[in-house]
C-alpha cells in the first residue's frame, strides 16, 4: 500500500499555482485593456474603417501590484486620441484593493514600519516612503472629512473628555489634550461626533470645541457627562446654557478617596447613588456627610458637601439610562484605546499628528461593533418627557 501513496510537495505546488493565478490576471487585465482601446479606436486591429477615431501606436509596459502579485500591463498608446482606461486609474501602480488595505491599515492605528512589513509579506514587495506618505495624505483628508462632519438629529446623551498627549513645543516636551466627545443619538446609538486639539483644557479650548459642534449641527442634548474641569463647566453655560451637566460619580469617589481611607466610605458613597430619587439622594448624601463629620473625616465630608448634587443631575432621566449615564466610563474605555495606541509613539511633532491619530484610532473604533450596537432604549426618555408635559399642562 505504501508504493501507491503519492507523495506532494507543497511549496511547488503552492508556487505554481501562484504564479498560475498571477498570469492568468497578467492576460485578462491585458485583454481588457487591448478591448478598451478597441472601443476607443472604434476598430479592430488593422482595421479598415471609416469610423475610426484614432490609430494604435504601440504600447508601454507598465508594473501593477495585484493581490495575485505583481504583473506586467501593456498600455495601448494611442494616436489622435488619448487612451483613458476604466479598468485602472491613470498612473496608479496598485490595485484599488490593495490601496485601500493599506490606507485603513493606517486608519486602524498600524504604525508605519509596520505598515511596510506586512505589505511585503503579503505582497512579496516592500511599500516604498512616498507611497505610504501619500497614502497618510490620502487618510488625513479622510479622517478631516470625518471629524468636521455636518451633524444631523438629536444627541439627548454627551460623554466628553480630554486625552493628555505628549508633544514638542520648541524643543521641549510638553502635554498637549485632544478632547473628545461621544454622542447618544435619537436611535440610541452610541457615535464620535468630535475631538480637537484642546491645549491644555482650559475654558477657551472647550469653548472653541462646544461651539463648534454646536456650528456643525449637536442639537437636542439633555445632558452632558464628564469629569469636573472649571474650563468645561464654564464654557458649557455660555453654549449650551439649557443642559443639565453630570459629574462621574466614579471621578467623585476618587476625589474623596483622596481625603480619607477608601473602605471607611465606599459603601456610604455607594447608598447616596443607589436611592431611587433625587430628593432622597439628597437627603442622604446630607446624612453621609455628618457621619463623615463625625469620624473626623471633616476633608471628605466638605468633598461630599460641595459636590454631590452635582453627581446627581442623572436621576432627572429614565431609571433604565442611570446606571450608564451617571458615569464617564463609555468615553474612558475609548480613551484606553486611544492611549493604548499613542503610548509608542513617545513625543508627537506637533499638536495636528496628535490630532489625527487619535482620530484615526477614533475612526476605527466608531466603525467596528462599538457603533453598531444600540446603547440606550431612548424611548424610555421620550416617554417621560411626553408624561412630563402631559403634567404640566394638566397642571395649567
Amino acid at each position: 500500500m505504501s508504493g501507491n501513496i503519492i507523495q506532494l510537495n507543497e511549496d511547488l505546488i503552492k508556487n505554481n499555482l501562484k504564479d498560475l493565478v498571477r498570469d492568468s490576471v497578467e492576460e485578462t487585465l491585458n485583454a481588457l485593456l487591448d478591448h478598451e482601446a478597441n472601443e476607443l479606436v472604434n476598430a479592430e486591429k488593422y482595421e479598415r474603417s471609416g469610423d475610426r477615431k484614432g490609430y494604435r501606436s504601440g504600447h508601454y509596459d507598465r508594473n501593477f501590484t495585484t493581490t495575485s502579485g505583481d504583473v506586467i500591463l501593456h498600455v495601448p498608446k494611442l494616436k489622435g486620441i488619448q487612451f483613458e482606461t476604466a479598468i485602472i486609474e491613470r498612473y496608479r501602480r496598485r490595485e484599488c484593493s490593495v490601496e485601500e488595505a493599506l490606507i485603513e491599515m493606517y486608519l486602524a492605528g498600524v504604525s508605519v514600519r509596520r505598515v511596510e512589513d506586512i505589505t511585503e509579506a503579503l505582497w512579496g514587495t516592500k511599500v516604498s516612503p512616498g507611497t505610504i506618505s501619500n497614502l497618510n495624505k490620502k487618510a488625513y483628508e479622510h479622517i478631516e472629512e470625518w471629524r468636521t462632519r455636518p451633524l444631523s438629529g438629536d444627541y439627548p446623551y454627551v460623554y466628553v473628555d480630554g486625552v493628555f498627549l505628549k508633544r514638542s513645543w520648541g524643543g521641549e516636551v510638553q502635554n498637549v489634550s485632544i478632547l473628545v466627545a461621544i454622542g447618544v443619538d435619537h436611535d440610541g446609538y452610541r457615535e464620535i461626533i468630535g475631538a480637537a486639539e484642546g491645549m491644555k483644557e482650559d475654558k477657551e479650548s472647550w469653548k472653541n470645541f462646544f461651539v463648534d459642534l454646536k456650528k456643525r449641527g449637536l442639537t437636542g442634548v439633555r445632558l452632558i457627562i464628564g469629569d469636573k474641569c472649571l474650563g468645561m463647566l464654564e464654557s458649557l453655560g455660555e453654549v449650551y446654557p439649557e443642559t443639565k451637566y453630570q459629574r462621574c460619580t466614579v471621578h467623585f469617589y476618587r476625589n474623596v478617596f483622596s481625603a480619607t481611607p477608601r473602605r471607611e466610605v465606599s459603601m456610604m458613597l455607594k447608598a447616596i447613588h443607589a436611592q431611587e430619587n433625587h430628593e432622597v439622594a439628597v437627603q442622604k448624601a446630607e446624612a453621609v456627610a455628618d457621619r463623615l463629620k463625625e469620624l473626623k473625616l471633616s476633608g471628605a465630608a466638605e468633598i461630599v458637601e460641595n459636590g454631590v448634587d452635582e453627581t446627581l443631575a442623572y436621576m432627572y432621566f429614565p431609571s433604565r439610562h442611570r446606571l450608564r449615564i451617571r458615569t464617564n466610563n463609555t468615553i474612558e474605555r475609548v480613551n484606553r484605546e486611544i492611549k493604548r495606541r499613542t503610548g509608542a509613539i513617545g513625543a508627537f511633532p506637533d499638536g495636528q499628528s496628535a490630532l489625527m491619530l487619535v482620530c484615526a484610532r477614533l475612526r476605527h473604533v466608531a466603525g467596528s461593533a462599538w457603533g453598531s450596537k444600540r446603547y440606550l432604549n431612548m424611548q424610555h426618555l421620550f416617554d417621560q418627557e411626553l408624561q412630563t408635559e402631559t403634567d404640566r399642562e394638566a397642571a395649567v
